[in-house]
């Protein structure tokens, strides 16, 4: 039997890879979109089967099928009327299947990523933006940034040549997180998209007790 607080945590790890090689069998971004809106409607069986396996409580569990059936509708439609390029429509599927993911896991203590004010799904003109995070413990522990993979602070995939920077991270604990990242687009044009996660720990006595990851995708306008 799977211990459930690892079972739980599973999810947050999936780096949202493409699992097959459509895009190197056709040229046709149409064709490919279609293709890739299947797949997530496809996978997101699988979210809501570990839904199932979890038995959560009633609300818990609506609460996080909710959120892997707005991540369906929302992914597709940026696959549909977002992307341009097939590297566009991996970024938004796979950004897609990460957000999934996190709705699986669920989202245990408060956290929050918002590009000029908004969560999840946002838009930006080139330059360098300002990417706020807030987190805030249970009962009465503190947050920390964290790492998403190993020695991979963020994951981030995008058309363009973006990255969020790294240098003079705060690396304290904070009882109630409000900080700011800078991400990098100063070489982004119009219809770029870019997909990052940003990992929060919760902390008790300098111990990581758990972790989550909350990923943002950016239209470049």
């Amino acid at each position: 039997m799977f211990d459930l607080e690892f079972v739980l945590a599973l999810p947050m790890d999936y780096d949202g890879l493409r699992v097959d090689d459509a895009s190197l069998r056709t040229n046709n971004v149409n064709d490919y979109k279609v293709t890739c809106i299947d797949f997530i409607k496809d996978i997101a069986n699988d979210y809501f089967a570990w839904v199932d396996y979890y038995q959560l409580a009633e609300e818990e569990d609506k609460r996080r099928r909710a959120g892997i059936n707005t991540t369906i509708e929302r992914t597709n439609e940026w696959i549909a009327k977002v992307a341009q390029t097939i590297k566009a429509v991996d970024v938004v599927m796979n950004d897609g299947i990460q957000k999934m993911a996190e709705s699986t896991a669920g989202k245990p203590f408060q956290i929050g990523v918002f590009v000029n004010g908004t969560s999840s799904y946002t838009m930006t003109k080139p330059g360098i933006i300002d990417v706020n995070i807030k987190a805030t413990g249970r009962k009465g522990r503190k947050t920390k940034l964290g790492f998403h993979f190993k020695s991979d602070r963020f994951r981030i995939e995008s058309t363009c040549d973006a990255y969020l920077e790294e240098a003079n991270l705060p690396d304290q604990e904070f009882e109630l997180m409000d900080i700011n990242l800078k991400l990098h687009l100063e070489n982004a044009k119009q219809r770029d998209v870019i997909s990052f996660t940003v990992t929060v720990s919760e902390m008790e006595n300098d111990v990581e007790l758990d972790r989550r990851g909350l990923t943002t995708i950016v239209h470049v306008v």
